[in-house]
């Protein structure tokens, strides 16, 4: 949020109110949308504000990435905690972020930007191991052994990926859509 100044009245950005405009641009729009002229267009400022706070849009994407980062794995941090739910809550829960409508968004812009962005690629990389293996291992409790644990948490993984992508072309998945392939592919366990 910006800061007013009690001398003036007036109002100045700091490069967090730069950062943040770009990240949720970043989850709406995607890494396209993310501009000097539209973030300035989007909190009514000139460019010269943006050339305050940094030297050119690499840079801004840079302190993005570190944000993103940052939060990223604060969640991952916090998703922890689904470890002591049972087994199938666990997997639904963690399937069930794939409907979540600005999840769709950030999943399609992070892979791309993942791609030029070494940084955003590891905690990308950090992510879907830590979902995999939250998976993994509520198959093995379901009974599963290691490699049926291992290719059902795989598929389940890239069907989450391809989630992410397909919704432009494809029919959105439902809460419902993920229940049900949650119960396909644990459903043989599940006496």
């Amino acid at each position: 949020m910006p800061k007013s100044s009690p001398a003036t009245g007036s109002t100045r950005l700091r490069a967090d109110d730069w950062v943040e405009r770009g990240l949720a641009l970043l989850m709406t729009e995607g890494l396209g949308a993310i501009k000097i002229s539209r973030l300035c267009r989007d909190l009514g400022v000139t460019k010269g504000s943006f050339y305050w706070h940094f030297s050119d849009v690499d840079s801004l994407m840079g302190a993005i990435a570190e944000r993103w980062c940052t939060r990223t794995r604060e969640e991952l941090s916090r998703l922890h905690k689904v470890q002591g739910l049972p087994p199938l809550e666990r997997i639904r829960l963690m399937g069930l972020r794939l409907v979540d409508e600005p999840s769709e968004h950030v999943e399609r812009a992070l892979r791309e930007w993942a791609v030029h962005d070494s940084d955003v690629a590891a905690v990308l990389r950090e992510t879907e191991q830590f979902i995999f293996e939250v998976v993994h291992d509520a198959l093995v409790e379901l009974g599963y052994d290691e490699e049926a644990a291992r290719l059902r948490a795989g598929l389940l993984v890239y069907a989450g990926i391809g989630f992410a992508y397909g919704q432009q072309a494809l029919p959105k998945p439902t809460a419902k859509d993920i229940n049900d392939l949650v119960g396909f592919i644990a459903g043989d366990v599940a006496r």
